[in-house]
């Protein structure tokens, strides 16, 4: 059996695209013969699933999965929202959200994992892209837990159970009745969807993003030619609304327009008996934060005709 270098795994993987084990594997089938290494990945797919990486992968779905205190929520790209609709596509993304559960939340643990059908879940996913035949990523992942109570789960506009467009999670930890808790958590998880907070508490806002408004009001302040300590106490004034925007328990709630989230769990804990905090939330909207290409349709059919 030949040695199997580093750099020879490096060059493969330079020349096909494919992935790093994936590579390692092809190399170790073919004895270290390079292009023979290359005709295994080709042979299965793996080499030509490699060429469709580069193609901006902004749909697709986000997958949510749960069991007893815990939940996972997981986000898989695709190029067009067609293959948001295939089966086999969807199968995935809830296989894939079932599988985080049992990783650490990690993108790299959940790549890693074994899948029921064999192999890795990163493994099948690029046998779905030679299949399907578009570019497909698992582009992030997360679980949240409680020692007890509930962690709800929330789909907007789902295309079928725990898949769709935006996804919630949301942690209560409490020892109150679990369906009374899933049903606070899922009005909950619904306002996050509605209000996409940034921040569970004050405390957890971003300190850029903090700095960076708290700069903005003081610009504006002085623009109103008022001495330095009365800016202090109207920037101080103004971030209080910028916390009711971004922090999720100082939001107002959406379902009755006038309480305070933090308000909504204190009457929740009176009401069920027992105290209820909520540790944690996640809200993945489909392809946000990703860079689309904007397509020339024109462009593309004087290219195609020439």
């Amino acid at each position: 059996m030949a040695e199997i270098t580093a750099t020879m795994v490096k060059d493969l993987r330079d020349k096909t695209g494919a992935g790093m084990m994936d590579c390692k594997k092809a190399l170790n089938e073919a004895n270290g013969d390079m292009e023979a290494a290359v005709d295994w990945l080709r042979k299965k797919g793996l080499s030509a699933a490699a060429k469709k990486a580069g193609r901006v992968a902004a749909e697709g779905l986000v997958a949510v999965a749960s069991q007893g205190t815990k939940a996972a929520i997981v986000e898989v790209n695709a190029e067009t929202d067609f293959v948001a609709r295939n089966e086999q596509f969807q199968s995935f993304a809830l296989q894939a959200a079932k599988s985080a559960l049992e990783s650490d939340g990690s993108i790299e643990a959940l790549a890693a994992a074994k899948h029921p059908a064999g192999g890795t879940v990163q493994e099948v996913l690029t046998n779905l892209v030679a299949t399907i035949g578009e570019n497909m990523t698992l582009r992030r992942s997360a679980c949240l837990s409680v020692s007890q109570g509930i962690v709800a789960s929330y789909v907007h506009n789902a295309l079928a159970p725990n898949i769709g467009k935006i996804g919630v999670l949301v942690a209560l930890e409490s020892t109150a009745d679990a369906a009374k808790l899933q049903e606070l958590g899922k009005q909950i998880a619904m306002h996050v969807a509605a209000a996409r907070p940034e921040a569970l508490t004050v405390a957890d806002v971003d300190t850029k993003a903090l700095d960076r408004e708290r700069n903005v009001l003081a610009d504006q302040a002085r623009a109103s030619g008022k001495p330095e300590e009365i800016i202090a106490k109207m920037v101080e004034g103004r971030l209080r609304k910028y916390y009711e925007e971004v922090v999720l328990l100082e939001q107002v709630y959406v379902v009755d327009g006038e309480s305070r989230i933090a308000q909504v769990i204190e009457k929740a804990a009176k009401d069920f008996g027992a105290p209820v905090k909520l540790t944690g939330f996640v809200r993945y909207q489909l392809g946000e934060g990703i860079e689309k290409a904007a397509d020339d349709f024109a462009a593309e059919v004087a290219k195609m005709a020439s």
